[in-house]
């Protein structure tokens, strides 16, 4: 029932509406007052009930569709209807606003990836698909135990990959978020764009981060795109439910970032005393150990002449930690930019191949 106005009201407005072109105002005005305002409150009930229901419209959506369709042909309104499904969520700005890592020093951020559960997880992972992981190591020239410590870094080997739409976190970031609006956009313009058959399901059923990672080794759509790959040759890349191919799409990833085979990843320095604190930089190593023994840091262990290198100071439990990082650190701050996140990565990766190598040596002896 649309109001609860009285029949005799009702058939007013019924006549007004259903048999009139124009509303005749003068019948209106000779109304009494609580006659008038039913029938308006009748008249704007039916109106508001035959108007269609408005889908959510996004700031800067129409221009975005006009883009997407333009590059991949695809249909103008079913893009249109896709994005007007999603959602803004503010927990999913109140996330990216306050990530917990920059509060964090390296005493508090190792113990959650470093955790015996972690490693003892990341050891029978490693067990289970040894055959897996040590041909796909070898096919794309990386170690095979980082393979597994970014998996168990990013979502403890598969097990927490995220519970946000995909594309509700990509219209969130790139609709309101403005600090990082560029990026987002073109992360969501690219998950548009990308065919279906290189997603593990439709767009509106993808889950994965708050800012729209996916899978087990969570992939942002760009890096989809460029770096993901059908291992297992079903026609289909499935980051989430396909172990070869997502550890074929990490393996690819860190090869074409530049991993090197067999080189280091980081080893310790000292600093003398007095030495001034240096910066990390985030940039491939550059400078021989000699320009760093120099200005007060030597290593703690023979590294080969030749090494290019940078330095990175964290504050470990004992205090300050010096570490000299090699390219194939740099390549691990390609999949995450945390020098922190690469360092996890390293000594997570050395954890899991020394509980390996020890299992496979007490699986050996008589």
């Amino acid at each position: 029932m649309l109001c609860s106005a009285s029949r005799p009201v009702w058939k007013s407005t019924r006549k007004l509406l259903g048999y009139k072109r124009f509303f005749p105002f003068s019948k209106i005005r000779s109304m009494p007052m609580h006659r008038r305002i039913a029938v308006f409150l009748c008249s704007l009930s039916v109106l508001l009930a035959w108007m269609p229901a408005q889908a959510q419209v996004h700031p800067g959506e129409a221009a975005l569709v006009r883009e997407v369709a333009a590059a991949t042909g695809k249909d103008p309104a079913r893009l249109t209807a896709l994005l007007d499904s999603a959602h803004k969520q503010q927990s999913i700005l109140d996330a990216i606003s306050r990530p917990a890592e920059k509060k964090l020093e390296w005493k508090d951020y190792a113990p959650i990836f470093l955790g015996a559960s972690r490693i003892d997880g990341g050891i029978a992972f490693y067990r289970e698909h040894r055959a897996l992981i040590d041909a796909t190591a070898r096919k794309y020239g990386v170690a095979p135990s980082y393979l597994v410590a970014i998996l168990g870094v990013e979502t403890r080997y598969g097990r927490i990959t995220g519970k946000y739409k995909v594309l509700d976190a990509l219209v969130t970031l790139a609709f309101y978020y403005p600090p990082r609006q560029k990026f987002f956009r073109q992360q969501l313009k690219t998950l548009l764009e990308l065919p279906s058959n290189k997603l593990a399901g439709p767009i509106d059923t993808l889950t994965g981060s708050y800012a729209g990672a996916q899978g087990w080794g969570q992939f942002m759509p760009s890096s989809i795109r460029k770096y993901a790959v059908d291992a297992d040759h079903d026609g289909h890349i499935d980051l989430h439910d396909s172990l070869p191919d997502i550890l074929a799409s990490v393996a690819n990833y860190l090869h074409q970032h530049g991993w090197q085979p067999g080189e280091p990843v980081a080893a310790r320095a000292q600093a003398q005393s007095g030495t001034s604190a240096l910066p990390y930089l985030p940039v491939p190593p550059a400078h021989g150990i000699e320009h760093y023994e120099a200005l007060g840091y030597a290593p703690l262990e023979s590294l080969p002449a030749d090494a290019r290198v940078n330095l990175l100071t964290l504050q470990g439990p004992e205090g300050a930690q010096h570490w000299f990082t090699f390219n194939n650190f740099y390549v691990i701050t390609r999949y995450n930019r945390s020098p922190m996140y690469a360092m996890a990565v390293r000594d997570l990766a050395r954890a899991i191949a020394a509980g390996v190598h020890d299992a496979r040596t007490a699986e050996a002896a008589p």
